[in-house]
Formats: structure tokens, C-alpha cells, sequence
């Protein structure tokens, strides 16, 4: 009888994808699907390389195969009449795919891996909720309990479920950075450039074009790296982290974020070995329970949350438009051209994501995703290029954080009111509007800030979808105040998709 054969996809990278299977191992790097889309450099790069490291670790177990065409053919090929299995894909046209090709080959679809509540745990949870929402909150406190993480007894550890009131404040008045040490940075070796002398030449020779740039990778592709990321965060930054996640500086553009976002959604960490290294700094006396609480917040419960969302609400959920958005993305935006605007939230936010395909998740919801919303771009243009813009942006991330949760394209089915703001909110957590040449308190006139406008044109459009939302009713009604929205309104739209 033939050995199993177990396929690997390219984010399936770490030890427990493999470690139960001591069978022929199969990964495959196709070409075709940088050709499709018009992706980050860096994100190219960064996966590439770490397919190719992985599959440098693993010897001749893995058969590693490079082709122009699709993942089908060169499974079909290689197992032949043989078994085939592979841990359930992370989204829903790679399981479109793997399911395709179960008529023809004698494939097995083993259970998702990755995250920490299982699929079946999470619908038996939403069933119980007996048409109540899907709240967050509630859902992370449950995977505390079940998981044992943060927990004393039966209570929270540190007497709270949620620090959230403490991991708000602004940046540190006058300051350039937070002053904590820089994230660990991994070197690149004779795999990186082997990598980067291949994107040059299918760039070159006309099969792929590039958002971006390629700068040196500052990112783990391989397991020991991704370990040694994360003991130098929550040895180095995690005591930090808490109280100013949500702020933002332009000389620190890393601040105390763990950046781990990215070797877990290649598969090299899983997150309950990173709670449990988290909790162990606290336990040791080493983090505060607010910066860890906060930490585990983002890892066990905002990222599962999005995970089981996204199977959850199905695949036409991609198409929800609940604000009738259609307008189209401009290029100076969708291309990273942080010089086509005078705003500096805008600009200095579109050059780092340029520069490294990352900005952590304050930029991504208040400035960039903001300013989209406002804007009334089509939430499926904004999904498709967040998940190809970002290292760390994938088909599953996306989909519920840009529809549901930054473009409330869902109507509030995830999120119960629109992430946007004017420009007092940036000029509250931000360092932007100091070297702007718009003011923050303007909102009409040349030097009327794009956000402050951009805020009351968006309440002003949709002001019969808010009327019944308690959390946005005292905004809405504010709009009466305005006397010069007649005159704002014009102005925005004359604006439209010019940059600001």
C-alpha cells in the first residue's frame, strides 16, 4: 500500500502541520499566483523565502516543486494513485480547490490547525447564543476558561477580564519614540538572495508586477526564528506594550507591538505556545497583567475571533456592501503613493506600508481603512488590497476585518458601530498632525483636515443607516449643529477621490 502523502500549503509551515506524519511531505510554489495579483514586494518575498527555508529544513522528506501553473496538476502528478491529505486550507478557494481535486484523487481534509479554538467549539458557541451577537468579549473569555490562560481558579487573573481602559492612553507627550528596545531582526542568507534574484527576473522579464518595495526582510520565515521574535518580545517589549497599543508615533514606527502577527499566519507559531510564553512573564513577575491581558486579547481572541467569523458567516459574506459603497480606489492610494497627499496621517502611513508591507492595527483602522469608509470606496477593492498590500494579510484575515470590522460593509453584523473619526481623534493619539499642513479643528476651507470633513460627509450620506444605532445617535444628531454643512458637503464632493 502507497505512503500518504501530506500537501502543505504555503502557510502551513511549522512543526505541527508535520509532526504527526512521518509519511512524504509536498509543497508546492507556484509562480501563477503572484502572476494573478499585483502584490507587495516584501510579502513576495517574505513567503517565498520562507517556503524555501522550510523546505531546505526538512531534506528529502519534502518534495519541493516550482511551477508556472496551478497546485492541481502537480499534485495529480506526484501522488498519482496514492493517498493524499492535508490540514484544512485557510481560505475558501484553496478549500474549493483541495475539495475539486478530491474527485480525482483519494484525498483526505484533516482538521484546521493554527488556532486555538477548534471550529466545531466555536459554532456550538454561536448556536448557544440564541440570536444574541457574536461579541468578541464574549468569546475571548471563553477561551480563556477553556484554555486555562490568564485564569486563577475559576477568576481572572489580575481580578479583570479586560485592561482595556488602561491600554488606551497617547503617545508620551513630546517624545519621538517609546524608547524600548527594537524588535529582533532576523538576517538574511544565501535562500533570501536566491529569492530576490528571482522576483528581479520574472519582474524583469514581464510575469509578475510589484507594489512596494523589497526592502531587507524584517520578518521570521523560520521556526527558530519565529521563537527567538518572541522571547525577545516578551522579554524586551511586552512589558511595554499595553498601555500605548494604540498610539502612534512617526520616529517608532514598531512601538512595543510583538509583530508575531506574521510567523503565525505562516504557520511557524502557534498561538497558545505564545499565550503561554506571555503568561509566564507575567506569572515571573517580569509583564503587568494590563500589557499581557492585552497581548492575549490579540492572539487567542481577536485573531480566532476573525478565523472562525470568516467560515462562519460563509463566502458571500466578501460581498456585503451595507453602505452602498462603490466608488473606486484611487491609484495614488492603492499604489502606495504617499507623496500624492498633503495629509500627513495618509502620507507617512501609505510610505511605511511601501517600505515594509506593515503598519500595525491603529494606521491600518484609523487612517487608512478611515479614510476608505469616508471615501465610500468599494469594501471589496479595500479587502483585496489590504490582503495584498500586507505581510501579514491573508484571505481570512481580511475579509472579516476590512468588511466587517473597518469598512462596516456588513451593516454591524461584526461590529456594532463604523471605525472612523475626524481629525481630533489623530490629533489625540497621533503624532501626524503636528507637521500637517491641515488643522484638525477645521473643517470647511483650504485648510480643513481631510479626516474632520471626510467624517461629517460620511455621517451626512448615511444618516438614515445610523438614526437607529444607540452608539452613533448622539454623532448623527450633531450634524444639525453644523452650519456650514451645506458648504462642507460641496466641497467633499467636489473632493471626491482627489488626494487631499
Amino acid at each position: 500500500m502507497a505512503e500518504t502523502t501530506r500537501w502543505l500549503f504555503g502557510d502551513q509551515l511549522g512543526p505541527h502541520f508535520t509532526r504527526d506524519h512521518r509519511g512524504p511531505l509536498l509543497l508546492v510554489e507556484s509562480r501563477a499566483v503572484l502572476a494573478r495579483r499585483q502584490f507587495h514586494r516584501a510579502k513576495a518575498h517574505l513567503v517565498l523565502s520562507a517556503m524555501r527555508h522550510r523546505a531546505r529544513e526538512l531534506g528529502d522528506r519534502l518534495t519541493y516543486v516550482r511551477t508556472d501553473g496551478g497546485y492541481a496538476d502537480v499534485v495529480r502528478s506526484h501522488v498519482g494513485d496514492g493517498p493524499v491529505e492535508v490540514v484544512h486550507p485557510t481560505s475558501y478557494a484553496a478549500l474549493g480547490l483541495v475539495e475539486r481535486l478530491g474527485a480525482s484523487v483519494d484525498l483526505t481534509v484533516l482538521d484546521p490547525r493554527g488556532f486555538a479554538t477548534p471550529r466545531e467549539d466555536f459554532e456550538r458557541w454561536a448556536e448557544g447564543r440564541g440570536g444574541k451577537r457574536l461579541l468578541m468579549e464574549d468569546f475571548y473569555r471563553r477561551a480563556r476558561q477553556a484554555h486555562g490562560v490568564l485564569m486563577d481558579g475559576a477568576e481572572p487573573a489580575g481580578g479583570k477580564w479586560n485592561f482595556d481602559h488602561e491600554n488606551r492612553e497617547p503617545p508620551p507627550r513630546g517624545a519621538a519614540s517609546l524608547g524600548v528596545p527594537e524588535p529582533w531582526w532576523p538576517d538574511e542568507d544565501e535562500v533570501d538572495e536566491e529569492v530576490r534574484a528571482d522576483l528581479d527576473r520574472w519582474e524583469r522579464d514581464g510575469h509578475v508586477s510589484f507594489i512596494g518595495q523589497d526592502a531587507p526582510r524584517r520578518f521570521p520565515v523560520t521556526r527558530r526564528q519565529a521563537l527567538a521574535a518572541l522571547d525577545h518580545f516578551v522579554e524586551h517589549r511586552l512589558p511595554h506594550f499595553g498601555a500605548h497599543e494604540d498610539a502612534v508615533l512617526e520616529g517608532d514606527p514598531w512601538m512595543a507591538h510583538s509583530l508575531v502577527s506574521v510567523p503565525l499566519n505562516l504557520g511557524l507559531l502557534d498561538p497558545l505556545e505564545v499565550v503561554e510564553r506571555a503568561e509566564a512573564a507575567y506569572r515571573a513577575g517580569d509583564a503587568p497583567i494590563a500589557s499581557v491581558e492585552g497581548f492575549c486579547r490579540q492572539v487567542i481572541g481577536w485573531r480566532d475571533y476573525v478565523w472562525h467569523l470568516y467560515w462562519h458567516f460563509g463566502d458571500s459574506y466578501r460581498r456585503e456592501n451595507a453602505l452602498g459603497a462603490t466608488e473606486r480606489m484611487p491609484q495614488w492610494f492603492s499604489t502606495l503613493d504617499g507623496s500624492a497627499t498633503d495629509a500627513r496621517c495618509l502620507s507617512h502611513t501609505l510610505e511605511q506600508v511601501a517600505e515594509r508591507g506593515w503598519v500595525h492595527h491603529i494606521p491600518r483602522l484609523m487612517v487608512l481603512g478611515s479614510y476608505a469608509m469616508q471615501r465610500g470606496w468599494s469594501p471589496q477593492q479595500v479587502t483585496d488590497w489590504f490582503h495584498r498590500a500586507f505581510v501579514d494579510g491573508y484571505d481570512w484575515v481580511m475579509v472579516p476585518n476590512v468588511v466587517g470590522m473597518s469598512q462596516h460593509a456588513d451593516g454591524g453584523a461584526m461590529a456594532t458601530k463604523p471605525y472612523t473619526s475626524g481629525g481630533a481623534y489623530l490629533q489625540k493619539m497621533t503624532d501626524h498632525c503636528g507637521s500637517c499642513r491641515f488643522d484638525p479643528k477645521v473643517r470647511v476651507g483650504e485648510d480643513a483636515c481631510p479626516f474632520t470633513a471626510g467624517y461629517w460627509w460620511f455621517l451626512d450620506r448615511h444618516r438614515s443607516d445610523f438614526a437607529g444605532n444607540h452608539r452613533m445617535a448622539r454623532a448623527v444628531q450633531g450634524l444639525d449643529r453644523l452650519k456650514d454643512l451645506g458648504e462642507l458637503v460641496a466641497q467633499e464632493d467636489a473632493r471626491g477621490n482627489r488626494a487631499p
